[in-house]
């Protein structure tokens, strides 16, 4: 990720705003933060947002394992599956909230 993203190109504008509410000494905190970087509170923030989401997606979607590991994993996916009835009625009873 390069600092670029957060910059805006000429011709593009920011189109959405983001709210939140802040304790007087969580706000000072990023102020300070910010301050330290060269960047006003708005960047520093959506910086470290943007950063966080991308880990967050990341930590969900990505795992390592080593080549023993992985081999096992993928024998695992070819195992035949077992039938499990608690499973397929779990799978197959509507959420309440649906």
């Amino acid at each position: 990720m390069s600092a670029s993203e957060f910059e805006t190109q000429p011709g593009q504008t920011r189109d959405v705003t983001i709210n939140i509410r802040a304790k007087q000494n969580q706000r000072d905190l990023i102020d300070r933060a910010a301050k330290i970087q060269g960047k006003n509170r708005s960047e520093f923030m959506l910086e470290s947002a943007y950063q966080k989401a991308q880990e967050v997606i990341l930590y969900q979607c990505f795992f390592g394992l080593d080549e023993e590991r992985f081999q096992q994993f993928l024998a695992r996916l070819d195992t035949p599956t077992v039938k499990n009835d608690k499973l397929q009625k779990l799978l197959t009873t509507k959420s309440p909230w649906d």
